[in-house]
């Protein structure tokens, strides 16, 4: 670790002196991109993250939200939060993707909440290679492993392929809690003379400079040369350190708390601190450790896991100590709030001074040392914003390709992109906890908050097939097609946080991907009256194989009343509408970022979006929860061909009939914000969406579970055990 020249001039100028070797590698840590937000701080005032349902916005671990209707002391609120970790995941895909669960629960437990649900978003390179099949493998293991292990079920997400992850790919998490006004705990520091606690696993020297590691670009030796940087987890400490975080909320013990994730201890403790602009004074010996002869450096920056920082009034150190040995969980009291600096001292033995040497003097053993002493504001909030040169995309032309109608559908539906993720969500425990009324496999996850008698949808992921061609329009279309899918299952959006992903920034066509994804998402969430309450950014996800597409995953919330939900599977009888534009009238079949052109190759501009976004959502929450509705199901990834495969069952069959004109724009365009409406009432449907978007009869179902789709004077025909075989790519690749 090195902090670089500019940054140290500045901490030169600001101390007065040149920084102990702790100092600036604290510095470095929480001054990197993946801490301080240097390159897209200045892009994210584009978001709106405000409204009345908003009680905790961006800036603390996870963000807060009333659910509607919830008002005064007893009003039950959700926690929001969403993290990445992508180059932990490249190294070692098991422990990466488990510690990237257990830090985003952490996040949701600081703020006296209990985690009721994750949602995962993972990308790839190209299934068929080996490389990506091992950390597709590994990621879906360790999620698997700690989410089912802490008992938090895993109900929501997505999973994409696409060859410009080989060298990077992401793992993206989220997470929903469960709190109230009274149990509700922030990460500012309250008052002055206050104990810091912590609480949990032992520090080890896992994870060192993880912050930093994740603010540069993936070398060819990454997954030898930087496994020391990958934190290894422990999800049944997790697990305990749940339930005693559940005691201590529900007994008043803690005054503020924050998760051990990014820059460890360091990174926890002065953050606490900064937001109140106070300081501390920390005793680094006093961390119970699982190594002997750690250094001051090593106990200040060990990403070690399971490990929560509280702030406790002094009368109530006692009781916290007590909670946390019934939980078997290790604890110590390492420091206090001050009104000063922030401030660490170390006193260690021979050898652990020998191997830290932080001010370039060795000091004699049991003479206490200070580390750090530094202003904490400075050290949270004083990192420089970096302007970078941005490239405006350059917009595709159209040069389309000439396939073969039902080899095309084939393809399409039986691409890993589009085909059925059962593989991966039949290794989550998504049951656990009783809450789940819509599982993963449909558009949308519902679990129920009985607390309110309220259903929350969950929608997440991103499209990079989309945003790849057109990173601003393809962001926009991210958003509505989340809310879409949550609006299909009868529920209105509440609030929203998001992972912006990107390259490494200070390429300048990257740095306008980047810059496209984060105005359009902001754009659409904006026009759905949709506050963005929270999120994450990570950048430098650039390898030998080049930058990965800018990915903007969304984790969508929206709330209804009860917890029963139209399905997405059609019903034996009752007629077939789309709710959206065909695009034969308006030109909007266009196929642009469509798995169509992923497949077959060509290029093309990316689809418009409906006018009206926000009215086309509401509409739709109220028609899929009309009692004449049979099944509603959203048409994005794939378009009407994956849509209309994805309906049938061996009860329930669709006989489709389009014009034919443009059989490859009819099936393939990927517009987001249509729907497939199965319905008792046509007419019921048309009056609903009359003046807010053009509703078209398809067809009708069928008893006999069987697809015939006719274009013109061509029909394509297929059954559900046909399309179950299609659709099983990924478990047929993987045997």
């Amino acid at each position: 670790m090195s902090l670089a020249d500019s940054d140290r001039e500045l901490v030169v100028s600001e101390l007065g002196r040149e920084p102990t070797r702790a100092e600036a590698a604290l510095f470095e840590n929480l001054w990197s991109e993946h801490c301080a937000y240097r390159s897209s701080r200045p892009l994210l005032s584009a978001f709106d993250s405000e409204g009345e349902q908003v009680v905790v916005g961006p800036g603390d671990d996870a963000a807060v939200v009333a659910l509607p209707g919830e008002e005064g002391e007893d009003a039950t609120y959700i926690t929001m939060g969403i993290e990445s970790h992508n180059h932990p995941s490249y190294v070692d895909p098991f422990d990466g993707a488990a510690t990237g669960v257990g830090g985003i629960v952490r996040d949701t437990l600081s703020m006296g909440a209990y985690p009721i649900a994750l949602a995962d978003s993972l990308y790839f390179g190209e299934f068929d290679d080996d490389h990506s099949k091992y950390l597709f493998e590994g990621v879906v293991e360790g999620i698997s492993h700690y989410g089912n292990c802490i008992g938090v079920p895993t109900v929501a997400g997505s999973v994409d392929f696409h060859p410009d992850y080989e060298g990077n790919p992401l793992v993206n998490v989220a997470c929903v809690g469960l709190t109230n006004e009274d149990r509700l705990v922030t990460a500012e520091a309250q008052e002055p003379g206050n104990k810091l606690v912590l609480v949990g696993n032992a520090t080890g020297r896992d994870g060192l400079g993880g912050a930093s590691f994740a603010s540069e670009d993936l070398a060819e030796d990454a997954e030898t040369e930087d496994r020391p940087a990958v934190q290894v987890g422990d999800p049944y400490a997790e697990k305990l350190l749940i339930e005693a975080n559940e005691a201590l909320v529900d007994e008043g013990l803690i005054e503020s708390a924050r998760d051990l994730g990014a820059a460890g201890l360091g990174g926890a403790s002065s953050e606490m601190v900064a937001k109140a602009d106070l300081g501390a004074r920390i005793e680094l010996e006093r961390v119970h450790q699982r190594e002997p002869n750690m250094n001051a450096l090593e106990i200040l920056l060990a990403e070690s896991q399971e490990r929560m920082c509280y702030e406790v009034e002094p009368e109530n150190v006692d009781r916290v100590r007590e909670i946390a040995e019934r939980f078997d969980l290790g604890c110590s009291v390492i420091g206090e709030v001050t009104d000063g600096n922030y401030v660490c001292t170390f006193e260690g033995s021979e050898a652990q001074r020998a191997s830290d040497d932080s001010t370039g003097e060795q000091s004699e053993p049991g003479e206490r040392e200070t580390v750090v002493d530094v202003d904490a504001y400075f050290l949270g909030e004083g990192a420089p914003m970096n302007d970078l040169e941005s490239e405006d995309p350059v917009e595709p032309e159209t040069d389309l390709p000439d396939a073969d109608l039902a080899a095309a559908f084939d393809a399409v539906v039986s691409s890993p992109n589009t085909a059925s993720k059962r593989w991966v969500y039949r290794q989550y425990d998504h049951e656990v906890g009783v809450r789940t009324s819509v599982g993963p496999g449909d558009d949308a996850a519902i679990v129920a908050v009985r607390e309110a008698e309220q259903g929350l949808a969950l929608s997440s992921g991103a499209a990079p097939n989309w945003t790849s061609t057109a990173p601003y329009e393809g962001a926009r279309a991210v958003a509505l097609e989340n809310a879409t899918n949550v609006a299909a299952k009868g529920a209105t959006p509440l609030a929203a946080v998001d992972c912006l992903n990107g390259g490494n920034p200070e390429k300048p066509d990257v740095y306008g991907g980047f810059t496209g994804i984060v105005d359009g998402l902001a754009e659409m969430c904006e026009t759905l009256s949709t506050p963005v309450v929270g999120g994450n950014v990570s950048l430098y996800n650039d390898s030998v194989a080049g930058p990965i597409p800018p990915t903007p995953t969304l984790a969508l919330v929206g709330s209804k009343e009860g917890y029963d939900a139209p399905p997405l599977s059609a019903a034996p009888e009752g007629e077939l509408v789309l709710v959206g534009d065909l695009g034969l009238e308006t030109g909007d079949a266009r196929l642009g970022g469509s798995e169509y052109l992923a497949q077959f190759g060509g290029s093309d501009r990316f689809p418009e979006l409906p006018d009206d976004p926000a009215a086309l959502i509401e509409t739709l929450a109220a028609v899929a929860d009309d009692e004449s509705t049979l099944a509603v199901h959203d048409v994005s990834h794939g378009g009407l061909a994956v849509s209309l495969a994805e309906m049938v069952t061996d009860d329930a069959g669709l006989a489709v009939s389009l014009p034919g004109d443009d059989p490859a724009g009819e099936l393939f365009h990927e517009q987001p914000g249509r729907a497939l409406i199965q319905t008792a009432s046509v007419e019921a449907v048309r009056e609903a969406f009359d003046g807010v978007a053009p509703v078209v009869e398809l067809g009708a179902a069928t008893d006999d579970g069987t697809l015939s789709v006719a274009l013109g004077d061509r029909t394509i025909e297929t059954d559900a055990a046909e399309i179950r075989e299609r659709r099983a790519t990924i478990e047929h690749g993987l045997e």
